[in-house]
């Protein structure tokens, strides 16, 4: 079985039993899931909403990414899924998980793939704020 065990970008909601189910394996000693949400501000200004915008690109970069936390020694399985579209405050925009013979693995592994997504998958956050403005994160 493969370690990857759960990858893509989706238009609907999230659900962290899902994620956290996919990567379920009796060889692991610990799993460390990340659930990213909606927040209500972002450097002192509130955001009312805002939106993912996924390239074609996206689910493969996933994958990858998932592929290279799955690399790690130790991990025994690794999902992540990504949300696009537009999303409310508190809705889950990102979850990923990882399982692993021992938790210190599981936290290492889980930390990189969210940090290397932030840095690389191309999906971009539009956010748009109370006082009508809005902002685009993570274009090239």
């Amino acid at each position: 079985m493969s370690r990857v065990r759960l990858t893509g970008v989706r238009d609907a909601p999230l659900e962290v039993a899902e994620v956290l189910a996919a990567v379920d394996d009796v060889r692991a000693g610990g799993v460390v899931s990340f659930v990213g949400t909606v927040r209500v501000s972002d450097g002192g200004r509130e955001v009312t909403s805002l939106g993912y915008t996924a390239h074609p690109t996206a689910p493969a970069v996933l994958a990858e990414l998932a592929e290279e936390a799955a690399a790690r020694a130790g991990v025994v399985a690794v999902a992540v899924l990504h949300r696009e579209g537009d999303l409310g405050l508190g809705e889950v925009a990102v979850v990923a998980a990882v399982a692993a013979e021992h938790r210190g693995e599981a936290f290492a592994a889980c930390q990189q793939l969210v940090d290397e997504l932030k840095a690389r998958a191309p999906i971009w956050k539009h956010q748009r704020f109370a006082d009508g403005t809005d902002e685009w994160v993570g274009t090239p």
